[in-house]
């Protein structure tokens, strides 16, 4: 019975195939927008926490300041080095602690020069961000405390300065400063918010006091968290002691900020997901909007096929089996639109996330969503019309010009 329902409907479909494919249409289209913009949002998702992991794995920030409201803190004084030597000696659950000190520079090698990051800090920089080494070595013990010139050179500084050649061995001068390229960094990319984590020179913290700042400030202090330990733990035991060091009054507030970049992670990947969650739901008002057609078109083929039906129902067919056949085209109609759409976004959100720059990353479960929702749309958009047909009257519509 319902298969040759079916062969009924399909029939139907072929004898007016293009009124057909322009009803599909509909179909097609917001099955994809919806497939395509998830798709790409959760690409978008991906990207953002794979660009902050990049900073540091449990990684705690330690500024001076106090933060007001959203893009403005209130300054206060720098930290020092036995600030961080006091977080390392007295906190077992940290890995790492990296004092830090930055300035932008131009850095000059023969003919070229570039404008980038001086990043003044220990060895153990590169353990809280998780970077290695490419070539060379690191600075050695002697070399941190003496204040040695010498560096390590991220891959963008190396592109610019020294092209396809070797770096490491060579000289560079920042501004006054010459020093002796002694390791490259492995390259890392963009980090969030489209800064280049490569375009960076490395120099040992004393270095930087000494012969650069002429002073003791650290204007940072980066905290590696052991694996098995809990970052918030960990920072609330830095606040406490550096209010401590700091001599912050009882029930006054903190004159720096200890951030945590897993809730940083956190808040980026939410707010990526409510956009895509948005994004997708205006995109799946097209599939209402295809489910409108499709109605207006099977309306079309009711009026049509008058005659068709009263012989059916003249001959004995019941309401149901009416009901049915033109149930089953508004249903097949919306499937084939919801495949197509499926096939179409799958294309679409590899070009886009190509174009973008996100990954591709693949969610079989809105796929199924959507297809299921189309063919909801098709059994939802196609009752009303299939209804009037079983409701007709045969002798009225064998009448029927």
């Amino acid at each position: 019975m319902f298969r040759t329902t079916l062969e009924l409907a399909l029939q139907a479909i072929r004898r007016n195939l293009m009124r057909s494919i322009l009803t599909i249409l509909g179909i097609v289209i917001g099955v994809a927008a919806v497939i395509t913009m998830v798709t790409v949002g959760n690409g978008a998702t991906a990207l953002v926490t794979r660009q902050i992991s990049s900073l540091g794995s449990n990684l705690l920030m330690v500024n001076p300041g106090r933060r007001m409201g959203p893009g403005q803190s209130v300054g206060a004084g720098p930290f020092s080095i036995a600030d961080a030597d006091a977080i390392r000696r007295e906190i077992p659950a940290v890995a790492a602690v990296a004092p830090t000190a930055s300035q932008t520079m131009t850095a000059i090698y023969g003919n070229e020069n570039w404008t980038t990051s001086i990043t003044a800090a220990s060895e153990e920089y590169l353990m809280t961000r998780q970077w290695r080494l490419g070539a060379g070595r690191t600075f050695s013990p002697s070399e941190q405390r003496s204040g040695a010139s010498v560096c390590m050179i991220g891959h963008t500084v190396r592109q610019k300065l020294f092209g396809a050649q070797s770096a490491v061995g060579e000289t560079i001068r920042l501004q006054k400063l010459a020093c002796t390229v002694i390791g490259l960094l492995e390259p890392k990319g963009q980090a969030a918010m489209g800064m280049d984590q490569d375009d960076i020179v490395l120099i040992p913290l004393r270095t930087f006091q000494r012969r650069v700042a002429g002073n003791t400030d650290v204007r940072s202090i980066l905290v590696s968290v052991r694996e098995s330990a809990s970052t918030e733990r960990v920072q609330a035991d830095i606040e406490t002691l550096l209010r401590e060091r700091r001599h912050v009054a009882p029930g006054a507030d903190d004159n720096f900020m200890v951030v945590d970049m897993k809730e940083i992670t956190r808040t980026l990947a939410g707010t990526t997901q409510v956009l895509t969650a948005l994004l997708g739901a205006v995109a799946a008002v097209s599939l209402l909007v295809g489910g409108i057609g499709i109605m207006n078109i099977m309306l079309v083929s009711v009026t049509e096929r008058t005659r068709e039906i009263g012989i059916r129902l003249a001959i004995g067919a019941m309401e149901r089996d009416v009901l049915l056949q033109f149930l089953v085209e508004a249903v097949v109609l919306a499937c084939c639109g919801g495949i197509l759409g499926v096939l179409v976004a799958l294309g679409g959100s590899l070009a886009l996330a190509r174009v973008l720059g996100v990954p591709f990353v693949l969610d079989l479960g809105i796929m199924l969503v959507a297809f299921a929702f189309s063919a909801a749309v098709g059994v939802l958009f196609g009752y009303f019309p299939a209804r009037r047909a079983a409701h007709l009257d045969p002798i009225q519509a064998l009448h029927y010009e």
